[in-house]
């Protein structure tokens, strides 16, 4: 990796930087390899390693880079297509379903969980974890949330919290008729137990899809899957119909 002169290049110094590292990963390096630490990067270029962090973020917001406990930052392989579209309506634990449930307990969800469920601040919901993997690499961490008034058989059952209730859950959902779904999708950071799961370092930046499920006219369940952003690439199936959010702001695309 060579050296350049940034004093004189017009646009933001970090940003001429990426593409400067960027050519080099095309050129100079292979997936999975280690890049020099940070303090040689900015003494090579020259930069601040403020300047040098930007640069390296954008990269792995890309998919360029990954940063790895214990590693380093290293070459990213390209990224693998996901399918998120909603052409095939199912519930949550049907034949077709990629995610794998691990644990289930019953909490009060999120508050903006709880506006999208219709239910009050305070009600709790069952709360399933699930994890999505692909080609033995987990590449999402889901919280689907079902409230009680979905599954109101489930009271009558004897699963205890963890794998067991959950699997009794998506049981339960199945009986529902679904009347259809929505998606939205907007860019985050990865919170610490999603990190964990995935494999990645807190706050990296991660793509946030949730969807809400339709029956007897209301939400009957909602979830929010945290997908790796710096491998994941989200497809929508033909129709291309995805809502994406930015702040307060929902716009649809197609």
């Amino acid at each position: 990796m060579g050296t350049t002169q940034l004093e004189s290049v017009p646009e933001p110094k970090y940003w001429h930087l990426k593409t400067v590292i960027g050519e080099a990963l095309d050129s100079d390096f292979s997936v999975g390899e280690v890049l020099p630490n940070e303090r040689d990067l900015a003494a090579r270029f020259g930069v601040a390693r403020a300047t040098l962090r930007q640069a390296l973020e954008q990269l792995e917001l890309e998919g360029r880079l990954q940063r790895r406990r214990g590693v380093g930052t290293t070459v990213a392989p390209p990224r693998m297509g996901v399918d998120v579209s909603t052409t095939q309506q199912a519930w949550p634990g049907s034949a077709q379903d990629a995610w794998q449930s691990f644990d289930c307990q019953k909490a009060v969800p999120p508050a903006s969980v709880a506006r999208l469920l219709g239910t009050a601040a305070d009600d709790e919901t069952y709360t399933l974890r699930r994890l999505r993997v692909s080609h033995g690499q987990p590449v999402a961490a889901e919280q689907l949330y079902v409230p009680p008034a979905s599954v109101p058989e489930l009271s009558a059952i004897d699963a205890p919290p963890g794998a067991a209730r959950a699997r009794a859950v998506l049981r339960e959902l199945q009986r529902l008729d679904l009347e259809g779904q929505d998606r939205a999708v907007e860019l985050g950071s990865a919170r610490a137990d999603d990190a964990k799961e995935l494999d990645r370092l807190p706050g990296a930046p991660v793509l946030v899809v949730t969807t809400r499920y339709f029956s007897g006219g209301r939400t009957a369940a909602v979830t929010v899957a945290t997908y790796r952003a710096d491998t994941c690439r989200l497809t929508f199936g033909a129709s291309g119909d995805v809502e994406i959010s930015h702040h307060d702001e929902t716009r649809r695309a197609s």
